[in-house]
């Protein structure tokens, strides 16, 4: 067993709505879509029109930019609707399902008998490719480039997040087929890490062809920003490579069976669920799939595509994200709570300080809603921040960077290393209710945008 990598800083949070380790029904699709939101910096280039038909894995969208990374259809079916925002921005493309599911056949091939550039070419012309995150700024990966290692973390801490020894339990041999693939496209490995609280008890562990590193502590401890940081940190003009487990065993399916299948098991979870379980649904089913959990009254509930921390909120009648595996149900917030800064008795409420008596109950797990309980304020300087963030940045200074546009501080102060993901819980922690994560991206979008 490697080294353990304990991280003391972090914080769980203590939401109600766990998903049960059984799977309530399976998804018959009737409308999916692809969504170019789901992807930073993506320009797309618009493929189909409304009534065109295709099948699993045919091409509706490519990148403007790298016209080679084609963004393919879950589902065999026609184009229905093309949605579009402001200024025309594409944001989804729904497709009616066809009753028998057909797909495009790339061919099932031995990974040990591609090499680079054939692996590339499959992934690319498979619609795969966008599953390949590049560290800094999370974008999609460039085929041009060699990172210098891939990372894949095997567990996750975020709130409610789905159990991959139970989510994955059939795609170990998929898992590893996507890893061997990724493999060839690095000299410096695959890096998985684990952690150490069932390590020798998750079958994900036989894992073959990887470099193994254990981790222990609170969440964020399964983010993979994270754990690079803990590893091999993104300096200026390094490249790394991430990829989730499930997009791994995508990749795998897609070499041992030929299909473009981003089928998955989707914890459904939440206070506003009722019996919090597991469906087998897929990239961008829709929400209306699963109206049983709230009994078809989505009214008063915020439906989450992700967790509560970085999901996305896509309404009841939106589809999951592209690389979730986790819909949260959780009650809006819309009270206004008279004096509430005045009740330190509040049972029903968590406090990360000892602002509330929550911290005699521990083990206790709360109805959570999304009312901030305060309005945004001055922007003071605290550690509060550096509690919850084990990283060695320093995540005030960053975001003041960020905020003001100075290129330089940002790189200093941490820019290359971290996504929204990786500083949420300081959001989640402000006593200013600074919407941190917002602010990073536009950080990184500026990064982007005068560093290109």
């Amino acid at each position: 067993m490697s080294n353990i990598i304990e991280l003391k800083r972090g914080l769980n949070i203590p939401i109600a709505g766990a998903a049960a380790q059984k799977v309530k029904k399976v998804v018959i699709p009737d409308v999916a879509a692809v969504k170019p939101t789901d992807f930073r910096g993506l320009i797309p280039k618009l493929l189909v029109r409304e009534g065109d038909t295709v099948l699993a894995g045919s091409p509706v969208f490519a990148d403007k930019v790298t016209p080679d990374i084609l963004f393919t259809s879950p589902v065999s079916g026609t184009v229905s609707e093309i949605v579009r925002g402001e200024k025309r921005k594409l944001l989804e493309i729904r497709i009616k399902a066809d009753k028998e599911q057909k797909s495009e056949d790339f061919g099932a091939e031995k990974v040990a008998s591609l090499d680079e550039t054939a692996i590339k070419e499959k992934l690319l012309k498979s619609g795969l490719w966008p599953a390949i995150i590049q560290r800094p700024y999370g974008i999609i990966a460039k085929p041009s480039d060699r990172p210098k290692a891939i990372f894949i973390s095997a567990f996750s801490t975020a709130p409610l997040s789905a159990n991959p020894e139970f989510a994955l339990r059939d795609e170990l041999e998929n898992i590893q087929t996507g890893i061997n693939a990724l493999a060839k496209l690095t000299k410096g490995g695959v890096h998985v890490s684990f952690s150490s609280s069932n390590y020798s008890g998750t079958p994900l562990h036989k894992l073959e062809n990887i470099t193994t590193h254990i981790f222990s502590g609170k969440h964020p401890a399964g983010n993979v920003g994270v754990q690079i940081s803990h590893i091999s940190p993104v300096a200026k003009g390094d490249i790394i490579w991430t990829v989730s487990l499930t997009m791994a065993a995508a990749i795998g399916k897609l070499f041992n069976t030929g299909k473009y299948d981003v089928s998955r098991l989707v914890a459904v979870t939440g206070p506003k669920a009722s019996d919090p379980s597991y469906v087998k649904g897929f990239a961008g089913m829709c929400m209306k799939d699963i109206a049983e959990y709230y009994g078809n009254a989505p009214e008063g509930i915020r439906f989450i595509s992700g967790d509560v921390l970085t999901g996305t909120n896509v309404g009841a009648e939106g589809f999951l994200g592209f690389f979730d595996n986790q819909v949260t149900l959780i009650k809006e917030g819309n009270e206004h709570e008279l004096f509430g800064w005045a009740k330190p008795f509040r049972t029903k409420l968590f406090s990360t300080s000892h602002t509330y008596f929550s911290w005699l109950t521990p083990k206790k797990q709360y109805e959570m809603d999304t009312n901030l309980h305060g309005g945004p304020r001055a922007f003071v300087m605290s550690d509060v921040y550096s509690k919850v963030l084990p990283m060695d940045i320093f995540p005030v200074y960053l975001i003041k960077a960020c905020m003001t546009g100075d290129i330089d501080k940002m790189e200093k102060f941490g820019i290359y290393e971290v996504i929204e993901e990786d500083l949420a819980l300081c959001e989640y922690v402000c006593p200013s209710k600074i919407e941190i994560q917002s602010i990073l991206s536009g950080g990184i979008d500026l990064m982007m945008k005068e560093m290109a």
